[in-house]
Formats: structure tokens, C-alpha cells, sequence
């Protein structure tokens, strides 16, 4: 198995970048944060592969971060998800994002990634858990339940992840929800 690749980044037709390694160029899907993190066309880089051998056809996966390659490689083992649909999964969501999905059980963060319903939500959840762990890149602001309410209202009323859970830190412990709710809002307007 091809488990790391190093050489010159040639070119970058989203999804996939192609990479020269000793005057081979190597054509690798990548999701779009991986992407976005390349370097322009002619500098080196490295990227973790995963590769899938099938009959018709040789395809190589890369990712910035082991985390991510890891993540990758749980989500496909779950059915109904191939390689296309992990890949969207890890485009729309960083692994510490995916990971707090999992141990909270909200299936609604992952419906708004495209390719992802309810359905197959609720079994990516069923089958994942317990499967991101520090290991692989759970988050390390991991929130309570109460805070997680509030957490899902605050994206509810259209503020990003990263805004709400900045907001909700700036909450005392142990607030309800509803005052939590309009705390964070309040701090949200500064």
C-alpha cells in the first residue's frame, strides 16, 4: 500500500491534485480542506494516501493529516459510504467537528454536508461511536449537554460552529439553556 507521497504539487483540478514524484505524476483525490491547506503549483508537499485497489481502477486518496487519513479510513468501513461520500464528509467538516458529531450524536451537522441524509446519518452515528477518539482527533472542547442545546440553537439561527463555540465559552458553568442561549447571543452581537 502506497501510505505516504512526497514530491512536487503539478497541478490542482479540485477534487484531485497531482503530484510528481521523481518525474511520475501521481493523480490523488483529496478533500477540500486538504486543498485548500496546498501550497501553489511547484512547491513540494506530502500527503497521506490511502489507496483503493478495484478491478476497473487504482485510486489514491490524500490528506494533509494522519487524523484525517484515519477518519477517512473509519468512515468507509461504515455501509453505505464509499469513498466519494467520506470525502465530502471530510470537506464539510474538520475530524475535531466530525468527532464532536459523533460523541454528541447530532445528526444534523452531518445532513448539511451534500450526499449526507438522515438516514445515513443516523448510521454513520449508530456505527461511529466510539470510533474517533483522541487518537484519531477528538475535539478538545468537547461540551456538556446543556451547552450542547445551546450549541445547536446558535447554528439553528445561522452562526458558524467556530463563532457558537467561541460564544459558549463566555458562559458561566451551569447556566440554562435559555439564559445560555441569550448570553451567547449577546456576545455574539459584540
Amino acid at each position: 500500500m502506497i501510505g505516504r507521497i512526497t514530491g512536487t504539487l503539478i497541478e490542482k483540478a479540485p477534487p484531485v491534485v497531482c503530484v510528481d514524484v521523481n518525474g511520475v505524476g501521481y493523480e490523488i483525490d483529496v478533500p477540500m480542506s486538504t486543498l485548500y491547506a496546498l501550497p501553489d503549483n511547484g512547491a513540494r508537499v506530502t500527503l497521506f494516501t490511502h489507496l483503493v485497489v478495484r478491478e476497473d481502477a487504482h485510486l489514491l486518496y490524500g490528506f494533509g493529516t494522519a487524523s484525517e487519513r484515519a477518519a477517512f479510513r473509519e468512515l468507509i468501513k461504515v455501509s453505505g459510504i464509499g469513498a466519494r461520500t467520506a470525502l465530502a464528509v471530510l470537506s464539510g467538516m474538520s475530524v475535531a467537528e466530525l468527532s464532536q458529531a459523533i460523541t454528541l450524536q447530532e445528526s444534523g451537522r452531518l445532513t448539511r454536508v451534500p450526499g449526507i441524509g438522515k438516514k445515513t446519518a443516523e448510521r454513520l452515528l449508530l456505527e461511529m461511536r466510539g470510533k474517533l477518539g483522541a487518537d484519531i482527533g477528538a475535539t478538545p472542547h468537547a461540551v456538556p449537554d446543556s451547552q450542547s442545546d445551546i450549541l445547536n440553537a446558535l447554528v439553528a439561527l445561522g452562526y458558524s460552529e467556530k463563532e457558537s463555540l467561541a460564544a459558549l465559552k463566555t458562559l458561566p458553568e451551569g447556566v440554562s439553556v435559555s439564559d445560555g442561549i441569550r448570553q451567547a447571543l449577546k456576545a455574539l452581537a459584540r
